[in-house]
């Protein structure tokens, strides 16, 4: 039987926003259930020693990756517009993505914030743009938000980002099968061959 395909992301990844784009498709065409997974790898940064993007670290990295992503992007028939600030806080999306994710709407809103952060250049750690994403899926964005901010939640999405360390993750996109992990929005492929033929 296929194994699940665990999908790891950040809301300030770039490279995120490619995945969560085309996953479900791909997954979908190959009978696979996608297992969706926000985390922060701020964390992860700084225990690495970065205390900012490795594209910001290092300037010719970070102006591969734009151009890259925008090749990508227009391969994929994705939106893209380079955003004004980077990397975005995605702490509140990842909170509110817990919920939406609990409540069957995750994915699509985890879509919908990368379309409003690196397609429309807008801020995703503003309430007002989140509320806004909240809204289009017929949702209060009141109570949603309240619910995000509980201990509760906020715990549980510290969990989930130990959980990645713990895993071996130590970037986004991340795609776990099993024990096995694969980074970057290019090894999709390989973790659903391996999801769907196991090992060998």
């Amino acid at each position: 039987m296929p194994r699940p395909l665990e999908f790891w992301y950040e809301f300030a990844s770039t490279y995120s926003y490619l995945t969560a784009s085309r996953i479900e498709a791909v997954a979908e065409a190959a009978r696979l259930e996608v297992v969706w997974k926000p985390f922060l790898l701020g964390p992860i940064l700084r225990e690495q020693g970065l205390d900012d993007s490795p594209f910001n670290v290092f300037p010719t990295k970070g102006r591969y990756m734009w151009r890259d992503v925008e090749r990508l992007c227009e391969g994929y028939g994705l939106a893209f517009r380079k955003p004004s600030a980077f990397p975005r806080n995605g702490l509140l999306a990842a909170r509110v993505a817990l919920v939406a994710l609990d409540l069957g709407f995750g994915p699509g809103f985890s879509r919908a914030v990368y379309h409003a952060e690196f397609a429309e250049d807008l801020d995703i750690a503003d309430s007002a743009v989140i509320s806004g994403l909240v809204e289009g899926f017929g949702q209060a964005p009141g109570p949603l938000l309240e619910q995000a901010d509980t201990a509760a939640n906020k715990q549980r999405l510290r969990e989930q980002t130990e959980q990645a360390r713990r895993a071996g993750i130590f970037g986004a996109p991340t795609l776990r099968v099993g024990e096995e992990i694969f980074w970057g929005n290019d090894r999709l492929g390989d973790a659903i061959a391996l999801a769907v033929l196991g090992p060998g």
